[in-house]
């Protein structure tokens, strides 16, 4: 398999299976997608408790922006509901578009909702 289709077969993914193949390809090569992070030195006292890594991650639209229909068409495209469960699941706002996901996966799925026009939030 050559560059172009390996190119040609990552256009014709979701965006979930986008997520998916970044995922397993950080599992499979042990790397991360992420960018790396600046640690600025720690000034805490030795005692304290470590806080723990947050590494599953939700994902919640905030706010439905003024084209509705373009942000229900991804919410089916990432969910696999039909168009009247996803017109209710934007309507009702209260329900993460995808649960449990890895931060590179919540970054995706955050980046195309907002491209939809949603205001979006990752918990």
């Amino acid at each position: 398999m050559n560059k172009e289709e390996i190119i040609s077969a990552v256009e014709k993914m979701t965006v979930l299976e986008l997520a998916d193949l970044v995922e397993a390809l950080e599992n499979k090569f042990k790397v991360s997608a992420a960018a790396p992070a600046v640690v600025a030195p720690s000034i805490e006292a030795p005692d304290q408790a470590v806080e723990k890594k947050q590494t599953e991650f939700s994902v919640f639209i905030t706010a439905v922006g003024e084209k509705k229909i373009p942000l229900i068409k991804e919410v089916k495209t990432l969910t696999g509901l039909s168009l009247l469960e996803c017109k209710k699941f934007v309507d009702d706002g209260s329900k993460a578009v995808v649960s449990d996901a890895s931060k590179a996966t919540a970054e995706i799925v955050k980046k195309t909702l907002e491209d939809a026009g949603a205001t979006v939030e990752i918990k």
